[in-house]
C-alpha cells in the first residue's frame, strides 16, 4: 500500500487534503532549506571575506564595526526574512494561522533588529574608546542611553504590532501613565538627562580628578553611566555619585590643573613682628657679597630685613628648577594676626604628579625656613615646654 493511501485510510484524510499537505510541507521543507542554507554560506564565507578585508586594513574602526558578532547578529536575520515572505505561500488559503505565523515572525525580526542595533552600538563604544580624542569622553553613558532608546522603541514597535495598532497611539497611552513612569524610572530618567549635559558640556571625562566634600569624594573618575559615576579615592575606597547630583550640586573638576602642566602652591610663613627692622649697612654688603641681593631694586632709604628676604625668596623661586615659571610667581604679605605677619609663598610647580609636588613644596620650604634667620628674622610659633622651661631658667 502506497504510504500516502496509508496516511489517508489510517487518519482519515482526504487523498485531496492530503495532497494538499503533502504540497506545503514540501514547500516549506525548500523555505527552510534556501534560509538555513543562505545563512550557513554568510556564516562560513562571507564572514570570513569580511574578516580578511578588515584585518588587512590599518584603521581599527572597521574591526569593531565589523566584528563577528555584528556580522552573525546580521546573518540572523536571513532565515526569518526569507521565510515570512515565502510562507504566505504554504499557509496559501489558511488565513488564520497565516495571520499569526506572521505576527510570530514579524516581533522575531523586529528582536533580532534590536539586537543587531545593540551590538552595533556597542562596537561605536568600544571603537571611541580606542580613539585618543575620545577615550576620556564618558563613553558608557552615551553607549547606555542609545541602547537604551533603541530597545524602549523597539518594545514600542513590538507591541504595535502585536496588537495591531498605531505605535502613536501607543505613545499615547504611554503619556498618560507617565507619572508612574517617572516614579519608577526616575534615577534612570536623571541620569539619561544628566549623562547628556556633562557629555555635551565636556564636564566629566574618565580618568579626572574631582572632589565633592559634601560626598566624602576625593579622586579619580573610573566609569561613567546612566546611573552612577564611579570613583576611586585616593585611600582606594569606592564611591558612587548619580550623574544627576554633579549637575544639580557643585563639584571641582582638577583637569584644567593637569592639562595646564603647573599646580598651585600656596602657603604662608607666620613671621615674628619683633624681628622685623632696618638692616646695618654691614648686613647690606654681606648680603650682597653672597649674591641675595641680585635683582633687589633699592630704595634709597634704610632697607627692611623682610622686603629683602621677600626679594630673595622671589628671586630663588624664579631660579628653582622645579617651579614653573612662566606661571605666576608673589610673594606677599597677608593681614597681621595675634600669631604674628603672615607672608605668602605663592608660585606653581613644574608637574602636576602628586608625589613630586609634594616633594617640591617641602624642599622649598625646608630652604625658606632654614634662611629666614638669616636675614634676622625669626618664624613665631606658640610656646612649648621647652620654651617656657628655658624662659624659667634664665631668670
Amino acid at each position: 500500500m502506497a504510504p500516502d493511501i496509508w496516511i489517508a485510510d489510517t487518519f482519515g484524510i482526504d487523498s485531496d487534503s492530503l495532497t494538499t499537505i503533502t504540497h506545503r510541507l514540501v514547500v516549506l521543507a525548500i523555505v527552510l532549506l534556501v534560509a538555513f542554507g543562505v545563512n550557513l554560506f554568510c556564516r562560513k564565507v562571507v564572514i570570513r571575506v569580511i574578516h580578511r578585508v578588515t584585518s588587512a586594513t590599518t584603521t581599527k574602526w572597521d574591526d569593531y564595526l565589523l566584528s563577528d558578532k555584528i556580522l552573525r547578529n546580521a546573518c540572523s536575520l536571513i532565515p526569518p526574512i526569507i521565510i515570512y515572505f515565502f510562507i504566505p505561500i504554504v499557509l496559501e488559503g489558511c488565513e488564520t494561522a497565516l495571520s499569526y505565523v506572521l505576527k510570530l515572525l514579524q516581533l522575531y525580526i523586529i528582536v533580532l533588529i534590536i539586537r543587531l542595533l545593540c551590538s552595533f552600538l556597542e562596537g561605536l563604544y568600544r571603537a571611541g574608546s580606542e580613539e585618543e580624542g575620545l577615550r576620556h569622553h564618558p563613553l558608557r553613558g552615551l553607549y547606555q542611553m542609545f541602547k537604551l532608546i533603541a530597545i524602549g522603541i523597539g518594545v514600542i514597535i513590538g507591541i504595535s504590532t502585536l496588537l495591531d495598532k498605531n505605535p502613536i497611539t501607543i505613545l499615547t497611552g504611554l503619556g498618560a501613565s507617565a507619572a508612574i513612569l517617572m516614579l519608577v524610572f526616575k534615577d534612570t530618567i536623571l541620569g539619561l538627562v544628566a549623562g547628556v549635559q556633562l557629555s555635551a558640556n565636556s564636564m566629566l571625562h574618565d580618568g579626572d580628578w574631582i572632589t565633592i566634600p559634601s560626598r566624602n569624594v576625593n579622586g579619580i573618575v573610573k566609569e561613567v553611566t546612566l546611573t552612577t559615576v564611579k570613583v576611586q579615592n585616593y585611600d582606594n575606597t569606592i564611591v558612587t555619585v548619580p550623574p544627576y547630583a554633579l549637575v544639580s550640586e557643585s563639584f571641582q573638576n582638577w583637569r584644567g590643573m593637569q592639562q595646564s602642566g603647573g599646580r598651585r602652591v600656596m602657603r604662608s610663613l607666620n613671621i615674628d613682628m619683633n624681628t622685623i627692622r632696618f638692616c646695618t649697612p654691614e648686613e647690606m654688603e654681606r648680603y650682597e657679597e653672597l649674591g641675595w641681593l641680585e635683582g633687589f631694586t633699592r630704595t634709597g632709604h634704610a632697607e627692611v630685613n623682610l622686603h629683602v628676604f621677600r626679594n630673595y625668596v622671589e628671586r630663588y623661586l624664579a631660579s628653582h628648577p622645579d617651579v614653573n615659571t612662566a606661571m605666576m610667581i608673589m610673594i606677599r604679605q597677608l593681614q597681621p594676626t595675634a600669631n604674628g605677619l603672615p607672608v605668602e609663598l605663592y608660585f606653581f610647580t613644574d608637574g602636576t604628579e602628586w608625589k613630586a609636588y609634594e616633594y617640591t613644596q617641602a624642599a622649598i620650604f625646608d630652604h625658606v625656613i632654614a634662611m629666614i634667620n638669616e636675614f634676622g628674622l625669626k618664624i613665631f610659633q606658640s610656646p612649648t615646654g621647652d620654651d617656657i622651661t628655658r624662659s624659667i631658667y634664665r631668670q
